[in-house]
């Protein structure tokens, strides 16, 4: 069973269906005892890192979330589920996140229009027989994805970088760490290929 989190602010429903397409039997729900339960985890999101943070506090969820990704469970974020995984965000301020991937969440900044919105290739930097590599399976580089965000995350560590996206500059658009993956864009809006995305994370799935 996947834990797909309600926080209060993803498009569960379409992320859901995407999850069950992939073959997956997915559960909506914020009940910390669920989650522990769950073979993994998926924290979608859309809306502002503040928000995100203080839905989480305030459903008593970061234990848990915490717990699950210390002990190797497979977890996936998506958009803002992604960027709650790095250390800060400067959206509305300075705000704390889950720490996971050390860095911070940036605005985009220059001559393009903001949000980031539609379809955007993708960059792959994955080797052979590495969680990158695992992530983007059967995925061609420069693969178009589907975006919408206005921030974007810079982490420390360079090595966890799985993806990285064009506009205006050069940005992370996927990362890897060990069992946690992160994608900025959206795979359950990104067609078949989005959909291979999830494919191969439920793969990993198997394997933990």
């Amino acid at each position: 069973m996947i834990a797909l989190i309600d926080y209060g602010l993803g498009n569960l429903k379409s992320v859901s269906k995407a999850l069950q397409v992939a073959g997956a039997e997915v559960k909506i729900t914020n009940n910390p005892q669920e989650i522990e339960k769950a073979k993994a985890i998926v924290l979608p999101g859309v809306g502002t890192f503040q928000r995100g943070m203080r839905n989480l506090r305030k459903l008593n969820l970061l234990p848990v979330l915490n717990d699950a990704i210390e002990g190797n469970k497979p977890f996936l974020g998506i958009c803002l589920g992604l960027q709650l995984l790095f250390s800060k965000s400067e959206e509305d301020g300075e705000h704390k996140g889950l720490g996971v991937i050390k860095g911070k969440v940036i605005k985009f900044s220059g001559d393009v229009k903001i949000p980031h919105i539609g379809w955007n290739q993708t960059t792959l930097h994955a080797t052979r027989y590495t969680l990158h590599a695992r992530m983007f399976e059967g995925i061609p580089n420069n693969s178009y994805f589907y975006f919408v965000h206005s921030y974007y995350v810079e982490p420390e560590d360079k090595s966890v970088i799985a993806a990285t996206t064009n506009y205006g500059k050069e940005f992370v658009s996927a990362i890897a760490k060990g069992n946690v993956w992160g994608a900025q864009f959206h795979p359950e809006k990104s067609d078949k290929l989005g959909l291979k995305i999830l494919e191969n994370f439920l793969s990993l799935c198997q394997i933990s």
